[in-house]
């Protein structure tokens, strides 16, 4: 399903599904940043009132994050995709 990271392939390689139609846009960023922000700020300020650490501990949220952003953003843009495809929406088309 995904030729990179994060990017979608052009299709896919099991049935020939064209993923490039869909528009899955950046609705799977917009909800990732606030929960992925809301848990490493809580998670270190957890971490910091607990054990009053060294600053270099806390250097620990950043590949924390970054790993967090990146799953979060695979099974977002998959699950969204997946809806489209289920319920057969699709951009600028109005049922009259």
């Amino acid at each position: 399903m995904f030729a990179g990271w994060v990017r979608f392939a052009e299709r896919c390689r099991a049935c020939g599904l064209d993923f490039e139609s869909f528009n899955v846009g950046d609705g799977p960023a917009a909800f990732l940043i606030f929960i992925v922000g809301a848990v490493l700020v809580g998670g270190a300020l957890v971490v910091d009132g607990a054990f009053t650490p060294a600053w270099w501990v806390h250097m620990i949220w950043i590949p924390l994050g970054v790993a967090m952003t990146v799953l979060g953003l695979r099974c977002g843009k998959a699950l969204l995709l997946t809806q489209e495809y289920f319920h057969r929406a699709r951009e600028g088309r109005i049922v009259e």
